[in-house]
């Protein structure tokens, strides 16, 4: 057994991490489990939740994540960009075809039905 030398507690000869304080006991095990781990805002699970929600909004995500090679972000960029374009281009077809329901039921509620 040996002591941390944050808490002055006794911890395990081959103990990494003091269960006492949270503390590692070794700065360069400490500086490998801080480069391992991902900020929330990177993880692939939130940045595909933003590219659905925002659209192209969520391309610095996609620019500023570590890890990603820059043909993988080149490609997701167009990707996201078709997405969007393709989404804009329903989306106006869908306004008008509300314009021209909206003229039919005019027409009708103006003309009458007629039955034969």
């Amino acid at each position: 057994m040996k002591k941390c030398p944050f808490c002055a507690e006794e911890i395990q000869d081959e103990a990494i991490k003091c269960k006492h304080c949270g503390e590692f006991i070794d700065e360069s095990i400490k500086r490998q489990f801080e480069e391992m781990r991902i900020r929330w805002y990177f993880r692939t699970s939130f940045i595909i939740l933003a590219v659905l929600t925002v659209g192209p909004l969520a391309l610095p995500l996609i620019w500023l994540r570590p890890g990603i090679a820059k043909g993988w972000k080149i490609g997701l960029t167009l990707g996201v960009l078709v997405l969007t374009w393709l989404t804009w281009v329903a989306t106006v077809d869908s306004f008008h075809v509300l314009k021209q329901y909206g003229q039919l039921i005019q027409g009708m509620s103006i003309g009458g039905i007629r039955r034969a």
